[in-house]
């Protein structure tokens, strides 16, 4: 064996040279494997007794792709493309064998060898369009050579993932060979080629996949539509369609100049650097700087809900999706029973669309146990409380369930807003108390923001974080306090939208600009879709609100077909004059003088309170980070990945120095709302300070 570096060695099985890479955790492409690459294929190349070559990684995966914390750092070593030629230009054949995972940069050194091997639990893919990229070391031009040009255009604007069958069906994967004998299938497989004095086959030179699109750019087009609604706002799936259509049309060098070129623009480009840091505050979220990683957790083996309705159903199919079982109370048997069935119909609903067998649905119905005795969750491990938001009636749950349930459960509630530490004084075991703030659709949506009380424990919240990524949730650790962070957040935007309407922006204004921005909808789409008839009452209505005012006039919503727009029978919302005047009058009888609003303003006063609002909250400590707090919007409230979150866009896009001066201006024109946080205004004065 010879040592290459401190992460590579060589060897020789008979005349079959293995290059061996093991750069713990997942192999990346760091200048350390790619130092051991070149220099370990040169050796192997200059071995006359060597007729072939295999590259195969040592731990849990194959090459997981480049080191981004490399990303804007000077280059050291030789470079990727340097390695892929050595390994290209090899004048005798090279086989990758790979398992676990080929990703990136990974999968772009496979593709430069001759062939590729894998066993059946690997998986392979290109997924740079995921941090706002694309496949930079020729992936965009051997991809589809080699797979076709439609599954291309799918897994790269996807990033998905393709599993060694699909990857062998598609030409991607040479051979699957036996499970934990990847490294003798990998010799066996190259001695063969070497018998059958098989062709050292270079993707580049391929055209046979890529001839049959030539100078039909409606596939593309087509493609394009197909995926526009997913990818509305992202710059890198474009790019990447871009890359595959000159993989298509041009010479493999110059399809290679045209991936180089979109590369720089996206590398350098803000949505990347946004796309990057949500990639990081994703990882970073998880650590909770006092709870030890050591710390025990309480082993949760049955989850007990209360409540069937729509949040209480949703929360529990999460538990049962990952093999928990459930016992879910309601007070009426009635009520149990819908709950029931709506789940139930969830279930169908799901395996008509292929995600699971019809039969998997009885399965999974048999974990849930439905009573209206609360004694029946005496022995559950972990309660949720999933009622109606009343503090009363909350308190009144917690002081029963703990007379009821088991010491060393840990007693959760899903509210959205309300004061934890009260709801905790209800109990003799504060340290069990927590909140798990589930989002609606419970069932779809990944935030759980993870409410820590004041006297919560260590065991509950290490157990609570863990048990997010188990129901496939990311769960955030936030503080107590009004809203937590995200409704926090949103309350910001509320209050100015509705302000923003009755100074002379109507409700169609708002929503554009915040839909043009990268949000799913606006705040008064939004509020029709819920029915603007939650919470409202027509036997108390004063007419005090525009709410009121909508509601008496049976204006409530998409279900009524009138809101704050008005809906076709499709319900494709279209702007109301009715609306308009109701608002003009509304204004007019409040001495509010309307007049032209611009979209910029629209934008700075609905997010820029909300970027201040967030350093009010990491002032008071009710968010580790400012990244938690991103991480919270963009995967409750579907802030847009490529704007990084709102304290992201605050500092990076916008620039703290301009978002200071733009809330001391709105501060001046309408009052206390706009105050600046402390924190702002000292970030904002250090900064100054360092430039001098």
């Amino acid at each position: 064996m010879t040592q290459i570096n401190e992460v590579t060695t060589l060897t020789r099985e008979g005349d079959i040279a293995v290059v061996t890479l093991n750069s713990p955790p997942v192999n990346a492409l760091s200048a350390n494997v790619r130092e051991g690459l070149f220099e370990g294929f040169k050796a192997a190349i200059a071995d006359d007794a060597a007729k072939a070559i295999v590259l195969i990684c040592d731990g849990r995966t194959f090459i997981a792709g480049a080191d981004i914390t490399e990303f804007g750092q000077a280059p050291k070593g030789p470079g990727l493309h340097e390695v892929q030629a050595m390994i290209e230009d090899a004048p005798k054949p090279v086989v990758a064998a790979v398992h676990g995972t080929a990703l990136g940069g990974g999968l772009e050194v496979a593709l430069v060898c001759h062939y590729r091997v894998v066993v059946p639990s690997a998986r392979m893919g290109l997924p740079e369009v995921n941090l706002g990229l694309l496949p930079g070391a020729g992936g965009t031009q051997r991809l589809p050579r080699v797979t076709g040009v439609e599954k291309a255009l799918e897994m790269m604007t996807s990033g998905r993932h393709a599993s060694a069958k699909e990857a062998h069906e598609s030409g991607l994967a040479d051979a699957i060979v036996e499970e934990g004998k990847l490294l003798e299938g990998a010799i066996a497989f190259a001695q063969k080629i070497v018998a059958d004095n098989a062709p050292l086959t270079k993707i580049r030179e391929r055209d046979d996949k890529v001839a049959g699109a030539r100078g039909k750019p409606e596939i593309f087009e087509a493609f394009r539509k197909s995926i526009a609604r997913k990818t509305r706002g992202f710059l890198a799936p474009e790019y990447n369609i871009q890359c595959i259509e000159a993989a298509v049309n041009l010479p493999f060098d110059e399809g290679m100049k045209v991936e180089a070129k979109l590369f720089r623009e996206l590398v350098t480009g803000e949505q990347s650097a946004a796309q990057r840091h949500v990639f990081f505050a994703e990882r970073q979220v998880a650590k909770i700087p006092d709870v030890p990683k050591d710390t025990p957790q309480i082993d949760v083996k049955s989850v007990g809900i209360i409540g069937a309705g729509t949040m209480g159903g949703g929360i529990a199919m999460n538990f049962v999706n990952a093999g928990i079982p459930v016992t879910i109370v309601e007070q009426a048997q009635e009520r149990l029973d819908a709950g029931l069935a709506v789940v139930r119909k969830n279930y169908e609903n799901s395996a008509k669309r292929g995600r699971f067998p019809m039969e998997e649905v009885d399965k999974r119905m048999a974990m849930f146990t439905g009573t209206t005795n609360l004694e029946d969750l005496a022995d559950k491990d972990l309660i949720i409380e999933a009622i109606f938001e009343n503090m009363d009636v909350k308190k009144d749950v917690f002081g029963k369930l703990d007379k009821i349930v088991k010491q060393g459960s840990i007693l959760a509630t899903n509210t959205s807003a309300l004061d934890i530490d009260e709801i905790a004084t209800a109990t003799t075991r504060p340290e069990a108390v927590i909140g798990l703030h589930f989002f609606s659709p419970a069932n779809v949506m990944k935030l759980l923001e993870i409410v820590r009380a004041d006297k919560t424990s260590n065991e509950v919240i290490a157990t609570s974080m863990s048990l997010a990524k188990k129901i496939g949730k990311v769960g955030v650790l936030v503080g107590v306090c009004p809203g937590f962070v995200g409704n926090r957040l949103l309350a910001q935007r509320q209050r100015e939208a509705n302000k923003l309407i009755l100074e002379g922006a109507m409700p169609w204004d708002v929503d554009r600009v915040l839909f043009d921005f990268g949000l799913p909808m606006g705040p008064f789409a939004m509020s029709d879709l819920a029915g603007l008839d939650l919470g409202w009452n027509k036997e108390t209505s004063k007419g005090e609100t525009l709410r009121d005012l909508l509601c008496e006039r049976d204006r409530r919503g998409q279900k009524t077909g009138a809101g704050f727009y008005d809906y076709d029978e499709n319900r494709v919302p279209s702007p109301s004059k009715e609306v308009e005047g109701i608002i003009r009058q509304y204004a007019e009888e409040r001495q509010i003088q309307q007049r032209e609003i611009s979209d910029e303003e629209i934008l700075e006063r609905c997010l820029l309170p909300m970027v201040n609002e967030g350093y009010k909250i990491l002032e008071e400590g009710k968010a580790i980070r400012a990244s938690d707090i991103d991480i919270v919007w963009i995967m409750g409230y579907g802030w847009p990945r490529y704007r990084g979150g709102p304290m992201w866009y605050g500092e990076n896009s916008v620039g703290l120095e301009k978002v200071l001066e733009r809330m001391q201006h709105y501060e001046e024109k309408h009052g206390a709302d706009f105050k600046p946080a402390a924190m702002l205004e000292d970030l904002v004065a250090e900064s100054k300070k360092k430039a001098g």
